[in-house]
């Protein structure tokens, strides 16, 4: 229910959560994307819930705010502010010089208030709080020189198939901006510097075998108009785009979970989904049984040293 002053009472799981301004357009519309408001913000995140909190529940989040929108100014926060209401989980995380406070987002109320925050994108540790020193996940971004998803679809082929070599199972997911990512799910018996050590030897492995077609180069100016294997999310403190969530551009693109055959489908790009259809495609469970068969990194690195001879 909206009252006169454009707030909305919404109900989230056992909480009613009040959202300000519901009518406020975040991702204004033009050049063939459609306009979005706060309101429809909500009511994908609420829609989304089910699907989305358990990439979510235990993580550390960074929040990516927009209060104006998509053309206003970003707000990047680690930190949980203390207006923020007390039912919302918190986490203390060690770093050099003391801690940071970081929100978690364990229930729907929770996704529900932060999109009352203009809080577009969710980006995740690859760690749970009990274990923050344990990535549960690795994370291959595949980044491509322009706006050529041709190149990336190729990439992630070649990854896809490096990886079964490997014996690691593999999800794959629209980033709602330009690339892909592709995620192995982990025991969390390795470090984070073990498991990006690892990473950075599937990369290298990968563009030795590719080198006019792949990069593992940090500097973009070393890259040419080759597509670079990111592997840099892989380590302590950094994080990665939540499946499920809204990205900061026209249309309101979201980071779109999607099975290894739709790979081949000639209508995919980065953008694919956004709050309008990301539901339906959630619906279809991609990654059915993918998540479930976390492996221990010691197997696949035995193997990726004999394919390297």
């Amino acid at each position: 229910m909206t009252g006169g002053d454009g707030t909305a009472k919404v109900r989230a799981g056992r909480r009613t959560v009040e959202v300000k301004r519901v009518d406020k357009v975040l991702f204004p519309g033009g050049g063939g994307a459609k306009e979005y408001t706060k309101g429809e913000l909500v009511d994908y995140y609420r829609s989304v819930a089910p699907f989305m909190l358990p990439h979510l529940r235990g993580r550390p989040l960074m929040l990516e705010r927009h209060p104006d929108g998509i053309d206003g100014p970003t707000f990047m926060q680690k930190n949980t502010p203390e207006h923020y209401p007390d039912w919302i989980t918190r986490v203390e995380v060690p770093k050099e010089d003391g801690t940071v406070c970081h929100t978690v987002c364990d229930d729907t109320a929770t996704l529900v208030h932060l999109a009352d925050q203009a809080c577009l994108t969710l980006h995740r540790w690859l760690s749970r709080a009990d274990r923050i020193d344990r990535p549960d996940r690795l994370v291959f971004d595949l980044d491509p020189a322009g706006d050529d998803f041709g190149q990336v679809r190729q990439a992630a082929g070649l990854l896809g198939e490096l990886l079964d070599e490997l014996q690691l199972p593999s999800a794959l997911m629209t980033t709602g901006s330009r690339g892909l990512h592709v995620i192995v799910p982990l025991t969390g018996q390795q470090d984070f510097d073990e498991v990006r050590e690892f990473a950075r030897e599937v990369a290298d492995t990968l563009a030795d075998a590719h080198p006019d077609r792949l990069t593992t180069a940090a500097r973009k100016k070393d890259r040419g108009d080759r597509l670079y294997l990111d592997i840099q999310r892989n380590a302590y403190a950094q994080t990665a785009v939540v499946p499920f969530t809204v990205r900061a551009r026209p249309g309101a693109p979201v980071a779109t979970p999607l099975t290894w055959d739709e790979l081949s489908d000639p209508g995919l790009d980065a953008r694919r989904w956004t709050i309008a259809d990301a539901v339906e495609q959630a619906r279809t469970n991609p990654w059915a049984g993918v998540l479930s068969r976390a492996r221990s990194l010691g197997p696949a690195h035995r193997r990726l040293d004999a394919l390297r001879g």
